[in-house]
């Protein structure tokens, strides 16, 4: 995956808007990076808020492997969506919150 960065030093003039539907895209990809979550809920479990700074607030809503350690993947989900879209857009990420709203249970449990 390439990485491109915004070069303020640069003398081009203009400005470049994303639509929130790209940066959606962006959050999804990152959780999908994360091993063992999977999205749930309305738009992906993925609730985004941006304001005039250029800041972005993310509400994440996942459902997660029952072997996996829940404050681990958080952690994982916050740190990946935090560099996709600072290093593939001009936001920055000012908070992730992640919801676990479920955990996936194998069908046939080994006993």
């Amino acid at each position: 995956m390439a990485h491109i960065r915004h070069d303020p030093t640069s003398t081009q003039k203009g400005k470049i808007t994303y639509n929130p539907s790209i940066v959606s895209g962006i959050v999804a990809l990152a959780i999908g990076e994360v091993e063992g979550v999977v999205p749930t809920g309305k738009n992906k479990g993925i609730k985004l808020s941006f304001d005039k700074q250029g800041t972005v607030v993310a509400d994440i809503s996942v459902k997660v492997d029952n072997t996996a350690n829940v404050s681990s993947l958080a952690f994982k989900i916050q740190q990946s969506i935090k560099h996709n879209v600072e290093s593939m857009t001009n936001y920055k990420v000012a908070k992730v919150d992640v919801h676990i709203t479920d955990v996936n249970f194998p069908e046939n449990p080994a006993i």
